[in-house]
């Protein structure tokens, strides 16, 4: 390498990047925990294209322009790609869009080109093989030669077939994510747990892959959407178009705004558009890819060795914005976690306007070194959770003051502290604060749970300051004339209204009351799961570990979980009186009733269920599964990317639902209305 012309400070800038690159790329790919945006590593890695590209001697075997990522981290077994996977190039400008079709029609030697643009998923890269249509392996993107063997855990995600609908030999490329309302429900989970929350949808569904334990995985409801076949003119395919018409046909899951687009204004628009509609979507959007359509063509272009000459990947800005960090107010979670919140002044971000921000915990508030009167950085996790990704120290005055935890409880005056060696959070440690029962008993009332209607948030809190309430079985011990000492907007009818909805709440079966006990890890599915397997509340109670563990989706954790939280002597001891005055039975014969001699069919891809899940709970309900609708078919169940079963139910004039109305259906709510 002959390096006297170059620069000494052009070296050691190229030296500096390559550390900076391969360090953030190592965070990225292997710990699976940035800490730069991409727009900031996208920024750096041109700049070291620009020097090595005007002074080639600097360029290394381990500079990041010449290899796709890192090795995978140890803990799984080591697989090889049949084929690299590559990485896209990136712009975040329409000029760069434009040189990209310009170098591409002079490189192929046309005058015009079709592509077609895809939405990039915000998630984690994944290839598939399948085997005369079984599925046979499942592996990370690695380095783009060698990835991680996760085929455990891709087989507990919904969306992905363990059997294609022809007998292949094939290998897939897609995208492993973690929608939006999953990511919102396990950091809502993890506040009242006192874990560290997930900085965005990309990072847990990342952590989520990389569980040892399959049964955790399951939990999180992680979703996959494909977009490339491996040598797709194996299989007649002509286009990428083709291809992703291919992947459907087969069962594959494909993102659904896919475009073909003839020039760079429609590849313009259609990223303009999807920039202000992404928002509207449940997963995670970071731009759009542009790839030429013709297969033949993507051929002719090849690859560099980093990226495809035939996509490009368009980027949106990351959206951050600074705002003045005002005061820090504290909440109390249920199970006592004290989360420290952000009030801002407020600004405008990703469609709303906001006003306050998670701080997470007191490490993270440390971590970031944030202060009372910083000017901060304020970005949307997932587009969903405003958080405050850094400060701007240098703009101080010398007037901001540094947060600390609190002493006592913000609400009650209670010790606070950590419940165990090594937790994160810090809690309140009365067991009778108000903000904790608030809380519980919120949960308990709400339509998942007892569905006690007219027991609202601002009703709770005037029970509790008037106390009236100190526990759920005290809801049941309410009297009228109690009720009337609450004062203002409490009138007679009010009054019977409520005390009526608490005594239909009484006859609630058992997987409510497990929903509103607020079990840790515990959320409507599997509750009802528990509620079919135990059927009563006391067996549920007398369950070891052993035992949990034959439900499907529950792992050593979770059982552990359910074994210590009915082992706890205060929350027995409530149990005990609660007990007194509502049902702690599954009525199995009731809810079978509903399905008795009824044919069903099951479309499109469920979010809590596998086929074979939902087709279990139909017959153990009493009903029959049959595959193809007709004037017989009682009942249609639609799930996402429903095929032609949906229109044949319309045109017959078949009742249809969602998942979600068929589970409130066999859950009592709707079991009336199985009629067409």
């Amino acid at each position: 390498m002959n390096v006297n012309k170059v620069p000494p400070e052009v070296m050691k800038r190229a030296k500096k990047l390559r550390e900076e690159l391969n360090y953030h790329s190592y965070r990225y790919y292997v710990l699976n925990d940035p800490i730069i945006t991409d727009q900031e590593y996208d920024e750096m890695l041109k700049e070291l294209m620009m020097l090595e590209r005007k002074y080639p001697e600097l360029i290394t075997p381990d500079s990041p322009t010449q290899r796709v990522g890192e090795k995978p981290a140890e803990g799984f077994k080591e697989v090889r790609h049949f084929t690299r996977l590559y990485s896209l190039d990136n712009t975040y400008s329409e000029e760069e869009v434009l040189e990209f079709h310009n170098r591409v029609k002079r490189l192929l030697g046309v005058d015009s080109l079709e592509y077609v643009c895809e939405l990039k998923i915000d998630g984690l890269s994944i290839a598939l093989r399948y085997e005369s249509g079984t599925l046979v392996l499942a592996a990370t993107r690695g380095d783009g030669v060698v990835g991680e063997d996760v085929t455990a855990n891709v087989r507990t995600i919904k969306s992905i077939p363990l059997k294609l609908r022809k007998p292949l030999d094939i290998e897939i490329r897609g995208e492993v994510f973690l929608p939006k309302s999953e990511f919102k429900a396990i950091n809502e989970e993890r506040i009242e747990e006192g874990l560290p929350l997930f900085a965005n949808p990309r990072n847990a569904a990342a952590g989520t892959l990389r569980q040892l334990d399959p049964h955790e995985v399951a939990r999180r409801n992680l979703d996959a959407f494909f977009y490339q076949i491996v040598d797709p003119r194996r299989y007649n395919l002509e286009t990428q178009w083709e291809v992703l018409s291919f992947m459907q046909e087969i069962g594959l899951k494909t993102e659904p705004h896919a475009k073909r687009v003839k020039d760079t204004s429609g590849i313009i628009d259609y990223w303009k558009h999807w920039q202000e509609e992404k928002h509207s979507l449940n997963y995670a959007v970071d731009g759009t890819v542009i790839k030429v359509n013709l297969i033949h063509q993507q051929e002719e272009l090849g690859y560099t060795a980093k990226s495809p000459r035939w996509a490009i990947a368009f980027k949106f800005p990351a959206e951050q914005i600074r705002t003045k960090l005002i005061q820090v107010s504290f909440q109390v979670g249920r199970t006592g976690v004290i989360t420290p919140v952000a009030e801002l002044e407020p600004v405008s971000l990703s469609g709303t306007v906001v006003k306050r921000a998670t701080l997470h915990n007191f490490d993270y508030i440390r971590e970031k070194d944030i202060r009372v009167g910083d000017q901060v950085i304020l970005e949307k996790a997932g587009e969903i959770i405003p958080q405050i990704i850094k400060t701007l120290p240098e703009l101080r005055t010398g007037v901001e003051k540094v947060i600390k935890p609190p002493e006592r409880c913000p609400v009650c005056q209670g010790t606070v502290g950590k419940e165990k060696e090594g937790e994160v959070a810090l809690r309140c440690l009365n067991p009778a604060c108000p903000a904790k029962l608030e809380r519980r008993l919120r949960l308990f009332v709400s339509r998942d749970a007892m569905d006690i209607r007219g027991l609202g948030e601002k009703l709770v809190k005037r029970l509790l300051t008037a106390n009236l309430v100190k526990n759920f079985s005290d809801l049941y011990k309410l009297t009228p004339f109690e009720l009337a000492q609450l004062g203002t907007g409490i009138g007679d009818k009010t009054i019977a209204n409520l005390l009526k909805e608490i005594d239909k709440s009484k006859d609630k079966p058992l997987h409510k009351l497990l929903v509103g006990l607020g079990i840790p890890g515990v959320g409507k599915k599997l509750a009802l799961d528990l509620a079919m397997h135990f059927e009563n509340l006391e067996n549920l109670e007398k369950a070891e570990i052993e035992d949990l563990l034959k439900i499907q989706g529950v792992g050593i954790e979770l059982a552990e979980s359910i074994y210590n939280f009915f082992h706890n002597k205060e929350i027995l001891e409530e149990l005990n009186e609660l007990k007194k005055f509502v049902n702690t039975k599954e009525p199995r014969k009731k809810i079978k009733g509903i399905l008795e001699g009824k044919k069903i069919v099951v479309t499109g891809v469920l979010k809590n269920y596998t086929r074979k899940e939902i087709h279990d709970l139909i017959i153990a309900l009493g009903g029959s599964v049959t595959t193809s609708v007709s004037s017989r078919t009682d009942l249609v169940i639609v799930g996402e990317n429903p095929g032609s079963k949906l229109e044949k139910a319309k045109k017959s004039g078949v009742k249809t639902v969602t998942e979600d109305e068929f589970l409130d259906m066999i859950e009592g709510e709707d079991s009336n209305d199985l009629s067409r």
